[in-house]
Formats: C-alpha cells, sequence, structure tokens
C-alpha cells in the first residue's frame, strides 16, 4: 500500500534503520573485556557476583545507577 510521497516499503525501511541504529548503540555502550575489581569511579570493591553476571563490568551498582540518572535526565 504506497502512502503517496513514500516508495512501497519505504516507510518500513526507515523504521528497520532507526532500530538498527538504537540496537548498536546500545551494544556498543555494553561492558567489554575484563571486569574490574574495584569501581573506576569510587574505588569500592565491585562484588564478585556483579562481575561474574555482567563480563566487562567498570562501575559499582551505586556508581552504576548515578550514570543510568544522568543518561535518564
Amino acid at each position: 500500500m504506497a502512502s503517496g510521497w513514500a516508495a512501497d516499503g519505504a516507510v518500513q525501511d526507515q523504521i528497520d534503520s532507526t532500530v538498527r541504529d538504537a540496537v548498536e548503540r546500545a551494544r556498543s555502550e555494553l561492558p567489554a573485556g575484563e571486569s574490574l575489581h574495584f569501581c573506576e569511579e569510587c574505588d569500592e570493591p565491585i562484588p564478585e557476583a556483579r562481575r561474574k553476571a555482567i563480563p566487562g563490568v567498570r562501575l559499582c551498582v551505586l556508581c552504576q545507577q548515578k550514570v543510568d540518572n544522568q543518561r535518564a535526565a
């Protein structure tokens, strides 16, 4: 079904592209590499359970919450 100005499927192609970009951006923000034993912000120990659950983790829970809250603001 044509929408007038856009070719058939063009709107869906744009939506798919936007979703792919968002997924790629989110993946690029995931931690990578070896987990730190101490938070790079506050130097508090990062619990072993957190290091195992999130490979490449660099922040303790409290510092990660602060970062997440700042991003959401």
